[in-house]
Order: C-alpha cells, then sequence, then structure tokens
C-alpha cells in the first residue's frame, strides 16, 4: 500500500516539473536543472557510522504483578552484531548482585532471587526480595563478542 502511494506521488511530482517548465523560454528548462546528479553524502566520522552499529536497546518493565514476588523483566530488543549478552548486574549503596547468563538460566529453572532468563529464553527479570523495595541503583548488561570487546547498557532506577 506504502509502495502504491509513494509511486502516485513520484508521478504527481514529475508531472508537476513538466508542467512548470511549459512556457519558458527555449534557453532554461526546469527539468534540465532537477536531473543533475546530487552528491551523497558520506558520514564524516568513520566513529559515528561505528557508535550507530553498536546500539543496545533495552526495555525495563517494573509493572507490578500479581505476586508474592518482587522483580522486574527485561528485554533486549537490540544488540550489536557478533555481541551477545554474558552478564547482568544490579549495583546500589546496600546490594551488589552479578549473575552470568548460565547462572540467570538456573534461575529460571529454578526461581532463586537474582537474575532470571527462562529455559526458552523467552522471559527474562530480576527477583528480588522485599526488603530491597525502595533502593535505588543502577541495572547494567554487559555484552561481549568472540573477539572480547565488551559493550555495556546501564541505567539507574528504584525498585518498586
Amino acid at each position: 500500500m506504502k509502495i502504491r502511494r509513494l509511486m502516485m506521488l513520484m508521478i504527481m511530482v514529475g508531472i508537476l516539473m513538466v508542467m512548470s517548465a511549459c512556457g519558458k523560454p527555449s534557453g532554461t528548462s526546469s527539468i534540465e536543472n532537477e536531473t543533475k546528479p546530487v552528491k551523497q553524502e558520506e558520514p564524516t566520522n568513520q566513529q559515528d557510522a561505528k557508535q550507530a552499529d553498536q546500539e543496545i536497546l533495552m526495555i525495563i518493565d517494573q509493572t507490578p504483578k500479581p505476586s508474592e514476588q518482587k522483580s522486574f523483566d527485561f528485554v533486549v530488543k537490540q544488540r550489536p552484531d557478533g555481541y551477545s549478552l554474558t552478564e547482568m548486574q544490579w549495583n546500589s549503596s546496600k546490594s551488589h548482585i552479578t549473575n552470568t547468563v548460565q547462572e540467570a538460566a538456573q534461575h529460571g529453572a529454578n526461581g532463586e532471587d537474582g537474575f532470571y532468563i527462562s529455559g526458552d529464553g523467552q522471559f527474562s527479570g530480576f527477583i528480588y526480595p522485599k526488603s530491597m523495595s525502595g533502593e535505588s541503583g543502577e541495572v547494567k548488561f554487559l555484552f561481549h563478542n568472540e573477539q572480547g570487546n565488551e559493550l555495556t547498557w546501564k541505567k539507574k532506577i528504584t525498585l518498586k
């Protein structure tokens, strides 16, 4: 549907260009001027282009759930090519919790506190005791590639 609209728009623009050229002296033609090749701008900074390729997009969902356990969910919406999640951390003035992906998978199976990932990877989050409610800190996710490079995503939140 969008392609059809785009095609119709292009046809209308072409017709308008041809019609606007009518009646002008023979030495000037807006169509000739319009068809000159336009130089495409290249990214001026290689670092900016590389950084765009390494963007991480995470979603933290602290919507209350009907359970006795306190938790928040997280989803990795976008990760850089070649990188995978390796470690998750919760850091506050009162607590420091670090889990690897393997530990999170174990917590997903046994329901222990800490970061969890379900067996099929569909659900992931952080389970914490009620005593941590109201704690302000930083959640951090570490991503590594095969060359050993590390990228980090972090956000300050208050546990609900």
